[in-house]
């Protein structure tokens, strides 16, 4: 069962205005560091459902948000706080050291 969600042009908003923070992962199935990170996030998203989501956007199929969030390229983690972004992530990354990023945002 995956624990992160798909987010996509139309439900991107939506999930934004939610009361929990999300982090929102931009990947692509060609990415070879986005398929490393991919379990992670997973993992992740499993043991912290309570604190936040993870989302997951396709870029080659959601263009217009990697535009919007000027993502530059995959993998990029941003989390969204209120609806805002508070901090990104480029590339992939341990678990540890993914976590040690993101934790002061969203803990």
């Amino acid at each position: 069962m995956t624990s992160t969600v798909k987010v996509t042009d139309a439900t991107l908003d939506a999930e934004l205005a939610g009361s929990k923070p999300i982090v929102v992962n931009f990947w692509a199935t060609w990415c070879g560091p986005c398929r490393m990170l991919a379990p992670i996030l997973e993992e992740i998203a499993g043991e912290n459902a309570e604190k936040f989501k993870i989302g997951k956007v396709n870029v080659d199929e959601n263009p217009r948000l990697a535009m919007r969030y000027r993502v530059m390229g995959v993998p990029t983690t941003i989390v969204f706080r209120n609806g805002v972004e508070v901090t990104r992530v480029v590339g992939a990354k341990p678990k540890a050291a993914l976590l040690a990023d993101l934790t002061p945002h969203i803990g």
